[in-house]
C-alpha cells in the first residue's frame, strides 16, 4: 500500500512538530537541572552505568562536575561524587531529599502511603513516628515482649541443632531459610 505524498509530508509535519515540542518542553524542565550527559530514549543514561556503576559514576563525574543530573530509564536522578556537594546538598535541600521516591507499588501496598516506612515526611509521618516510638518501641512496650524474643532464639538454636545432626556430613547450615 502506497502512501501519497500529501499523506506523508502531513506525517513528516507531525513527526516534526511532535519533536519540538518535546524539546520545548523538556529544555524547560531542564534549566534548573545540574548538568546531564547525552540520553537514549526510554533507557536514558543507563546504558553508560556499565557493569561498575560506581566507576562510571566517578568517570561521569570528572566529565560532568561533582553534581549531576542522570535520566535512569524513566527516573530522573541528581548523583552527588563530592563530599563537599552532598553537605551542601544536605543541608540546603534537606527537606526535598527526606522523602522516598513516589513508586506505584508502594502507593498501593500503603494505601496511598499511610505507612511509616513510605510516608512522605510532613506533619503525618512526625505523628505517625510519634505513636511508634511511643506505643511500640519504649522501654516498657520492648520489655514486654521478651519472652517472646527469648522463645523465638530458643526455637532458632534448636532447629539449626537439629538440622546439624540430621546431617552430620555438612560442616554448614544454611542461615537464610532459617532466618527469612
Amino acid at each position: 500500500m502506497a502512501l501519497d505524498a500529501r499523506t506523508l509530508l502531513l506525517i513528516l509535519f507531525l513527526l516534526l512538530t511532535w519533536l519540538l515540542m518535546k524539546k520545548r518542553i523538556s529544555n524547560k524542565q531542564s534549566k534548573n537541572l545540574p548538568p546531564s550527559p547525552p540520553k537514549l530514549p526510554f533507557i536514558g543514561n543507563l546504558h553508560q552505568l556499565g557493569s561498575l556503576p560506581h566507576q562510571s559514576l566517578w568517570q561521569l563525574s570528572k566529565t560532568y562536575g561533582p553534581v549531576m543530573h542522570l535520566q535512569l530509564g524513566k527516573m530522573p536522578t541528581i548523583v552527588i561524587s563530592s563530599a563537599e556537594a552532598a553537605k551542601e546538598v544536605l543541608k540546603t535541600y534537606d527537606l526535598d531529599s527526606c522523602s522516598r521516591p513516589p513508586l506505584q507499588g508502594a502507593r498501593r501496598l500503603t494505601y496511598n502511603y499511610q505507612d511509616v516506612a513510605f510516608s512522605p515526611y510532613g506533619e503525618y509521618w512526625r505523628e505517625i513516628r510519634k505513636i511508634c516510638v511511643v506505643e511500640l518501641f519504649s522501654v516498657k512496650r520492648v520489655r514486654s515482649y521478651e519472652s517472646i524474643r527469648e522463645e523465638e532464639i530458643t526455637n532458632l538454636i534448636n532447629s539449626i541443632s537439629r538440622h546439624s545432626i540430621s546431617s552430620p556430613n555438612s560442616s554448614s547450615v544454611d542461615l537464610t531459610e532459617k532466618l527469612f
